[in-house]
């Protein structure tokens, strides 16, 4: 059955009206103008081919019709604002799906979860990992985490981290493999190569190095594994800074080289722009900017210590 409803705007300007006697008072309910309630209500009296309010000289009351209409409007617009009430706090807690490079979740963000579970223990955070970008429209996912250029149309994307990138080694092959002072000596190593093979080639030709075989070596097809690969001393990884920040932290991984190129992808928090006003997405998105920001202090002060 199809149902005859007037404008929803309308009906509202009608209920603040009729609940104040006042379209000034209506007026500042609805942050609009005084015209505006009495366009609305003109417009539905209009519709429905009836007054729904006599107007007196210094004073506003309801018709017979009106009377009739307002206790039905009223109790619907409350029985709505009790059910937008009620999907609101459902969205404050439960599950929160977000999706990202597996890289990504298995070098910084999952090791950092559980201070996000702490301070937040009635969400439940659902990370699934994809190369691809996801689309939100048809995937049920709250929010991803993805490395590119920011331009992603019609979405939400903050930048989150950019970050560097660096040759990184295991601290055994530093001392006792073949010398490694200066990234000329690197024709005496294995290169480990991730998916994105030519980074070696441009880290090479920026440290003005042009006798190293950029292609030799083997290749895996994610970063964690190429970090694994360099931890257990396979060889030496091209490393990005955000996923090996831990490994060099807790000594597993080392720098042996101070030169470092910028990245030119940054990683970027992506939501659907309507996202942004659920209180779990605001949740998560204000931890992981938190978490940077940690994370960024700990570096500075090491690096003051280091320097004194």
């Amino acid at each position: 059955m199809t149902r005859r409803l007037p404008s929803l705007n309308a009906m509202r300007a009608f209920e603040a009206a009729a609940r104040h006697l006042s379209f000034t008072l209506a007026a500042e309910e609805l942050n609009v103008t005084q015209a505006a309630v009495s366009h609305q209500i003109k417009a539905l009296e209009q519709d429905l081919g009836m007054p729904l309010f006599q107007r007196l000289n210094r004073a506003l009351m309801l018709s017979s019709e009106g009377q009739a209409l307002f206790p039905s409007v009223n109790q619907a617009m409350d029985i709505m604002a009790s059910a937008v009430d009620r999907l609101y706090q459902q969205d404050q807690s439960g599950e929160l799906t977000v999706t990202t490079l597996d890289s990504f979740a298995v070098t910084w963000l999952v090791p950092r979860l559980g201070r996000f579970r702490t301070a937040h223990p009635d969400i439940d955070v659902r990370i699934t990992t994809s190369g691809k970008a996801v689309d939100f429209a048809r995937v049920n996912v709250d929010l991803a985490i993805r490395y590119g250029s920011g331009n992603w149309s019609d979405l939400s994307a903050e930048r989150l981290m950019t970050e560097e990138v660096f040759p990184v080694c295991s601290p055994e092959l530093l001392r006792s493999g073949p010398r490694l002072k200066c990234p000329a000596d690197l024709k005496n190593h294995t290169l480990l190569h991730d998916d994105m093979r030519i980074d070696w080639r441009m880290w090479l030709m920026a440290a003005g190095v042009s006798d190293v075989d950029a292609d030799k070596g083997p290749g895996y097809d994610h970063s964690n594994l190429v970090l694994q690969a360099a931890e257990q001393g396979d060889g030496v990884a091209l490393a990005r800074s955000v996923l090996v920040q831990d490994a060099l932290a807790t000594g597993r991984l080392v720098k042996p080289f101070d030169f470092a190129m910028p990245a030119e992808f940054a990683y970027y928090v992506v939501c659907p722009k309507a996202n942004l006003n659920r209180p779990k997405v605001q949740a998560f998105r204000a931890w992981l900017f938190d978490e940077v920001r940690a994370s960024e202090m700990a570096r500075a002060v090491e690096h003051g210590s280091r320097v004194k």
